[in-house]
């Protein structure tokens, strides 16, 4: 919970606030339909798709949280109709909960694409415990240098946390190129390598708004920068990412269901 810079300008908080507000609304809407189109999928992929609503409604709670504690720490007042002006209340402005949903939620997001993908047994438990741990890993070795002002210690935390996602990374682009390719139609094929590619595509996002303190930029703009590219990232991440494994689920169910309907 670092503190924050004074001398926001309005279009600066204002840009946050709708970030916020904008992460929020994707994840609640994401969360009921996630669930709603359960019964609309075959048992075998309902774990998947349930998991796919949890991580949205965590992030959703999560950003719930920060966006009040972004409204506690400002004031923003118009005087005499003039332009708003905006001041610290002196409240802290708690980031933290941004990686305590990244802790919980990124892992998930791993598990719910190998589980859609209806790998065998032994390698789903061995690629969820691989990638879990490897995620969780990667979020832990990020956050001390999140909250560190000197460049140089945000410079080795994030070198640290680029090995596991290097990993991460590495698997979802090659490592299930394989398995991806044996889906059961080309439309789910597709459907698996855009989901991996996306996932590869958003993370791909976070370093970039990691080092946003560490390139010359500093005070009120990078914070805005900061809190606007991790909402977008966070929304492609989990949002759109989780309507490719609704497609995927539902594609599968499609084929799975016309197989057991062919004559014997």
């Amino acid at each position: 919970m670092a503190p924050l810079p004074d001398g926001f300008s309005y279009a600066e908080w204002n840009a946050t606030y709708n970030g916020l507000s904008f992460g929020i609304a994707a994840m609640g809407s994401a969360t009921i339909f996630f669930w709603l189109q359960l019964p609309n999928v075959t048992k075998s992929y309902r774990t998947a798709l349930t998991i796919t609503g949890i991580v949205t409604l965590i992030a959703t709670y999560h950003y719930i949280r920060i966006f009040n504690s972004w409204s506690e720490a400002f004031t923003v007042a118009s005087k005499d109709g003039g332009d708003y002006e905006v001041k610290l209340t002196g409240a802290p402005f708690n980031d933290g909960y941004r990686y305590v949903d990244w802790l919980l939620t990124v892992p998930l997001l791993l598990i719910e694409l190998i589980l859609v993908m209806k790998l065998p047994q032994q390698e789903t438990v061995s690629l969820s415990w691989k990638l879990g741990l490897a995620s969780a890993l990667m979020v832990a070795l990020g956050y001390p240098g999140e909250i560190q002002e000197d460049l140089s210690v945000r410079w080795f935390w994030w070198c640290l946390s680029m090995i596991p996602f290097c990993y991460v990374v590495f698997t979802l682009a090659v490592g299930l190129a394989e398995a991806t390719s044996k889906q059961p139609s080309p439309a789910a094929a597709s459907l698996a390598s855009a989901a991996r590619y996306l996932t590869v595509l958003s993370w791909c996002t976070y370093p970039f708004v990691y080092m946003v303190k560490s390139v010359g930029l500093a005070g009120p703009a990078a914070t805005m920068y900061e809190q606007v590219g991790y909402s977008i990232a966070d929304v492609m991440a989990k949002a759109v990412f989780g309507v490719l494994i609704w497609a995927l689920a539902a594609e599968k169910s499609a084929v799975e269901e016309s197989g057991k309907l062919l004559p014997n």
